[in-house]
């Protein structure tokens, strides 16, 4: 036995296996797709491979990785408990359904499905701006039971995007109050600038926040927003054209920062 254990994670439909030391620090990873072992230590390789064994296929090359960069190592460096990349949208919402699911007659639908219908459906729109250049990070937990729906990271900046379920709703937005349908006013933009000013703080870096409405009937703006822009969830492929902000090293640089899970916990 090796004392190493493998980790996979996912990301965009790409298998990566993760070799970690017993403090769970990162000593290696397997790329499926590129058919490479990619190794911090070479003095363990051997290790290595023994315990990547029952996963590796075909012929693989094995050595360090080709141009590690800054943000990479800093990523690996990571603690897996810590890393909050392998989110998935609605995470929190996964996991709280799991341990205490609805009833199975309830009356009316658990709002907790809802919810997490509509970060499943932004998410997966952000995730797809991943080849554009961007990084998004899903349901990020901050002090108090609080949580950011999303964070997306690229060359047009840093947003915080927060998800709302109003299919066949109409929505009338009065900064700071939005209505869906006939329900009651809720002052849900000053939250949304409050979250904002709070990932500006942890990330050191200026933060914007977005709105993202799944499925209304209709929008209107009583008053016009302030400091939040609001958008339906087609509407977020818009953010590739958003650019001149951040560098690429940038990007870089405050993905591997926003991913760690002790950026968010001193706010």
């Amino acid at each position: 036995m090796t004392g190493l254990r493998v980790v996979p994670t996912w990301r965009h439909g790409r298998e990566r296996l993760y070799v970690c030391l017993t403090d769970g620090r990162n000593i290696a990873w397997y790329d499926r797709e590129a058919a490479r072992v990619n190794l911090l230590a070479d003095d363990r390789r051997e290790e290595v491979l023994e315990a990547l064994g029952p996963f590796l296929t075909g012929s693989v090359t094995v050595g360090p990785p080709p141009v590690p960069t800054p943000a990479e190592l800093a990523r690996l460096a990571l603690h897996p408990d810590d890393d909050l990349a392998p989110n998935r949208p609605g995470e929190a919402l996964l996991v709280s359904l799991d341990r205490d699911p609805a009833p199975a007659h309830r009356l009316r639908p658990d709002p907790r499905r809802h919810a997490l219908t509509a970060e499943q459906t932004v998410g997966e729109a952000l995730d797809r701006l991943d080849g554009a250049g961007w990084h998004t990070l899903h349901s990020i937990p901050l002090p108090g039971g609080d949580r950011l729906h999303h964070l997306t990271i690229g060359p047009g900046g840093l947003f915080t995007i927060h998800s709302l379920y109003a299919r066949k709703a109409r929505v009338r937005v009065a900064d700071p109050h939005v209505t869906l349908g006939r329900r009651d006013p809720a002052p849900l933009l000053r939250r949304l600038r409050a979250d904002a000013a709070r990932a500006s703080h942890a990330l050191t870096a200026e933060v914007r926040s977005v709105l993202a409405l799944v499925a209304p009937t209709e929008v209107t703006f009583t008053t016009a927003p302030r400091e939040v822009r609001v958008l339906t969830a087609p509407e977020i492929e818009n953010f590739t054209r958003l650019g001149g902000v951040l560098k690429p090293a940038d990007v870089e640089a405050l993905h591997a920062m926003a991913r760690d899970r002790n950026t968010w916990t001193h706010l």
